[in-house]
C-alpha cells in the first residue's frame, strides 16, 4: 500500500478545488483493487453538543449511490400492501419486529407507520447503533408509505454532523462519471447548506474534503460550490 498511495498522494497539488477539478483526481487516486466508496467530510461550525446545533438530514442523490438499498416496511392495515407495491424488499408488522429481534439485519433502511412505533421502539438497542431507526425528522416514520420506500430505493441518503462536528457522507463509487460524483457532491452540500441551524454562528461550512476509501483527501474550496 506505500508505494501506491504515495503515488496517489502527489495528485494532491493544489491546496483547494471545485468539485469538478476534483472529482476526476480522486478516480485517479483510487488504487485498490475494489470499487471504493467516494465520501464526503463536511466540518461544520456548530456545537453537536448543543440540541439546536445539531444537523442532520436527507438528500436523494440524482445519480443514486451504485447500490440498491434492502428497504423493510413495518406497518398495519392497508400500508402493508403499500409497502409491497412500492418495492420494499419485505413488509410486515410484529411479525417482522419479531424476526429483527431474533437477530436478522438482512436490510438498508426502515420504514415505519406512526401506528407501529410502539412495536419498533423496542428495537432500539438494535436499530439505534445502526442508524436504522425510523425518524419523521429523516421521513422514515410516516404514512405516505410509497414515497419513502421509492425514495431510499432511489438514492435518498441521511446525513448527520458526529461529536466533532464533521458530517461523513457516501456520494457514489470510484466507477461513477467524475461529473455523476460532482453533482451528488454538490447535492448533499446544497442540503447541508439549508439544514444550517438558526442558532450556529460565525462561518458555518469550514472545510470540505473528498476522498475514496483508500485514496487521499482532496480539500473543496466552499465558496465554489456555495456560489454554483
Amino acid at each position: 500500500m506505500g508505494k501506491k498511495y504515495e503515488a496517489s498522494v502527489k495528485l494532491v497539488d493544489k491546496p483547494h478545488y471545485t468539485l469538478a477539478d476534483a472529482m476526476p483526481l480522486v478516480k485517479k487516486a483510487a488504487f485498490a483493487k475494489f470499487d471504493e466508496t467516494v465520501e464526503l467530510a463536511i466540518r461544520l461550525g456548530v456545537d453537536p453538543k448543543h440540541a439546536d446545533q445539531m444537523v442532520r438530514g436527507t438528500v436523494v442523490l440524482p445519480h443514486g449511490l451504485g447500490k440498491t438499498k434492502r428497504v423493510i416496511v413495518i406497518a398495519s392495515g392497508d400500508k402493508v400492501r403499500e409497502g409491497r407495491e412500492a418495492g420494499a424488499d419485505e413488509v410486515g408488522g410484529d411479525d417482522l419486529v419479531q424476526r429483527i429481534q431474533g437477530g436478522w439485519l438482512e436490510f438498508d433502511a426502515v420504514v415505519a407507520t406512526p401506528d407501529m412505533m410502539k412495536s419498533v421502539g423496542r428495537l432500539g438497542k438494535v436499530l439505534g447503533p445502526r442508524g436504522l431507526m425510523p425518524n419523521p425528522k429523516t421521513g422514515t416514520v410516516t404514512l405516505d408509505v410509497a414515497k419513502a420506500v421509492r425514495e431510499l430505493k432511489a438514492g435518498k441518503v441521511e446525513f448527520r454532523v458526529d461529536k466533532t462536528a464533521i458530517i461523513h457522507c457516501p456520494v457514489g463509487k470510484v466507477s461513477f462519471e467524475a461529473a455523476k460524483l460532482a453533482d451528488n457532491a454538490h447535492a448533499l452540500i446544497t442540503s447541508v447548506v439549508k439544514a444550517k441551524p438558526a442558532s450556529a454562528k460565525g462561518k458555518y461550512v469550514k472545510s470540505i474534503v473528498i476522498s475514496s476509501t483508500m485514496g487521499p483527501g482532496f480539500r473543496i474550496d466552499p465558496a465554489s460550490v456555495e456560489a454554483a
